[in-house]
């Protein structure tokens, strides 16, 4: 991980692209991607993300803003890019792709894997926000498609080819023998169903309640970096996918559903196809967390439960959120 020292280096050498700011940055959070909230000398209000080496590359990142842009414009509660003084959308410091996009004041929704509330209305009521907001979004992105939409696709090959993007989970060093023939097993049936999927195209790909922000005006979307070209399907699993285990799982799925229908059209043996998705993004999280985690993080062996669970209620059903008969 890199030092705050240095990253606060960097930020201040990537601000001068934006005129500089009124007061130094403050350190929001160092992950992937280093975020910074600043107040420029102008007066706007911005996170400033240092992007991490080698997996946008600065047309991908580029790509990312103007759509946001796009879809700021349409009135989706997104972060509206910041250009450069020069009116690029991004800038640089050392080996990393700076960019900024106005602050969005809000909190997220919840935090990790956190119930989202203490009964189902609550949780329905606000899984039913969500699933707008989503079907929003894809609406949008078909009105007004982004062009040269040069993005990492999750597509049947980014999520169960052979190099899927996040990675082999079906080859996660911790799984034990049994483990790795369901992911297997599962991987194999999944290849077989994902052609039933009909909608396809720009998705945000990471809506994980992190990336969901309450405010003033209701939820707001952040933190694009994931995204590219995909089925749909996945933007509403992933969404689902940390509700696991959660006794109000249900809830929350048919508030989603009921949120999404409401702005956008989603037949039955499509809906069916949803628990597909939610394993897929619970087997790419499995793949991820190998090379974000020590091997003795907790998290190693519980992405791996979740994502054998995931795959053996797809290979017998119900839905994972829908108790076993």
């Amino acid at each position: 991980m890199m030092p705050e020292r240095k990253a606060m280096a960097m930020a201040q050498t990537a601000l001068f692209a934006w005129g500089q700011t009124a007061s130094p940055p403050r350190l929001v959070n160092i992950r992937e991607n280093i975020v910074f909230e600043a107040h420029l000398k102008d007066g706007r209000h911005v996170a400033l993300r240092l992007h991490r080496p080698g997996y946008q590359g600065r047309a991908g990142i580029e790509t990312e803003l103007r759509w946001c842009e796009a879809l700021s414009a349409q009135g989706l509660a997104v972060p509206r890019p910041v250009r450069a003084v020069n009116g690029r959308l991004t800038g640089g410091a050392g080996d990393r792709v700076a960019s900024c996009v106005e602050w969005l004041d809000g909190v997220p929704i919840g935090a990790g894997d956190q119930p989202l509330g203490p009964d189902a209305a609550q949780v329905n009521a606000q899984a039913e926000a969500l699933g707008a907001l989503i079907a929003q979004l894809h609406n949008a992105s078909d009105a007004a498609p982004p062009t040269n939409f040069t993005r990492h696709a999750w597509d049947a090959d980014g999520l169960l080819g052979e190099q899927p993007q996040w990675g082999r989970f079906w080859e996660h060093p911790a799984l034990t023998a049994a483990q790795a023939a369901l992911l297997q097993d599962a991987r194999q049936f999944a290849q077989t169903q994902i052609t039933a999927a009909q909608d396809f195209g720009p998705i945000h790909a990471d809506i994980l309640r992190e990336n969901v922000l309450a405010t003033p005006l209701g939820l707001a979307l952040i933190d694009f970096d994931d995204c590219g070209p995909g089925y749909r399907l996945y933007d509403l699993a992933t969404a689902l996918v940390q509700g696991w285990r959660d006794p109000l799982w249900g809830a929350q799925a048919a508030g989603l559903l009921s949120g999404y229908r409401a702005q956008r059209a989603l037949s039955e043996d499509q809906a069916n196809l949803l628990p597909l998705f939610v394993a897929l993004r619970g087997f790419a999280s499995c793949g991820w967390i190998v090379s974000r985690a020590a091997g003795d993080d907790p998290r190693q062996i519980a992405y791996i439960e979740r994502a054998c669970d995931f795959a053996q209620h797809m290979l017998d059903g119900p839905p994972p959120w829908q108790p076993k008969r």
